[in-house]
């Protein structure tokens, strides 16, 4: 997969990086949320389609939400939910290390990627502190695969009916070196695209989603939320 710039792929389109972030609070796995180390043999990079999410909310005004539902920050359409080790088997490495409020700087520098203060400091506790002890080099490695990738035409997607299959086979024509089994898409209940994540092996480079990683089946009716704006 080349390494190329994708700003404007990923359609987030008017981002303005706050001059200060508001700090998360510090995250913990919940009851019952085991803390899990097993060696990391692959990754995933998930990207969420914010339309989607920001519909699904209760109040874009609040805290967790404002800056990337709002419109006050921009207007976003492919973001990074986050990079997460994997291993071979579904029980993925979690919580690793205990993990301090990431500092502000890459707050601010990532917000554009993935905008949400708590979210970055989840993905931070949850999956960054199996993979590494500092959250700058964790979210590095994030942005330089995020960037990589580049997205289609979800305006020209989401004009017509689609399939779990058919957004498969329009990631694969405009990204080089990567192959349908190597893509998962999900949706919620109502068939409302939510991610498609690109499975990596253990040098993060594309490879095919193992049986557990695959999401939905090709047959799969998918509809598109429409871009702010658009």
């Amino acid at each position: 997969m080349a390494f190329v710039p994708a700003a404007a792929d990923a359609q987030a389109l008017t981002c303005r990086a706050p001059d200060r972030v508001p700090v998360p609070r510090l995250e913990q796995p919940k009851r019952g949320e085991p803390v899990r180390n097993p060696k990391t043999t692959g990754y995933l990079l998930s990207m969420s389609w914010s339309p989607q999410h920001c519909a699904g909310v209760r109040n874009p005004k609040d805290a967790r939400d404002r800056f990337q539902c709002s419109g006050e920050g921009g207007r976003f359409g492919w973001v990074l939910h986050g990079l997460w080790p994997e291993t071979d088997s579904p029980g993925y490495p979690q919580w690793c290390r205990p993990a301090k409020i990431v500092p502000q700087p890459v707050l601010r520098r990532h917000m554009c990627m993935t905008p949400s203060a708590q979210l970055i400091q989840h993905e931070w506790a949850k999956h960054g502190t199996c993979m590494s002890p500092n959250p700058a080099a964790y979210f590095r490695a994030a942005e330089i695969l995020f960037r990589a990738v580049r997205f289609p035409d979800m305006k020209r997607l989401g004009a017509r009916p689609q399939t779990a299959g058919s957004i498969r086979r329009a990631f694969v024509a405009v990204n080089p070196g990567i192959s349908a089994p190597m893509i998962a898409v999900s949706a919620d209940r109502q068939g409302w695209l939510k991610e498609v994540r690109l499975c990596l092996g253990a040098r993060m480079k594309p490879t095919r989603c193992k049986s557990f990683q695959t999401g939905l089946r090709d047959s799969r009716p998918i509809r598109i939320r429409a871009l702010p704006g658009a």
